[in-house]
């Protein structure tokens, strides 16, 4: 199930962007990009539409995802 980001209260989102972002683990890119930054580019996926809020009634969790990745599930989904 697809959550729109705007209906979320703005503590619970921040809880969730930095839930996500710590599940992400260590950054081994070029450069170190610091915990804040990380949520904030997070947000701005949130914000363009690169990424989506989900919640999985079967595994009771919340996550962030691409659209691509919702799509793929979906179609999976209707092939059962």
């Amino acid at each position: 199930m697809k959550i729109p980001w705007q209906e979320v209260d703005p503590a619970t989102l921040n809880k969730l962007l930095e839930s996500v972002v710590l599940r992400e683990g260590t950054d081994y890119g070029e450069s170190e990009v610091d915990f804040s930054a990380k949520v904030e580019q997070l947000r701005q996926k949130l914000v363009s539409g690169q990424a989506i809020i989900v919640y999985s009634e079967l595994h009771e969790s919340v996550d962030i995802v691409s659209p691509e990745q919702v799509s793929a599930n979906e179609n999976e989904a209707d092939e059962q």
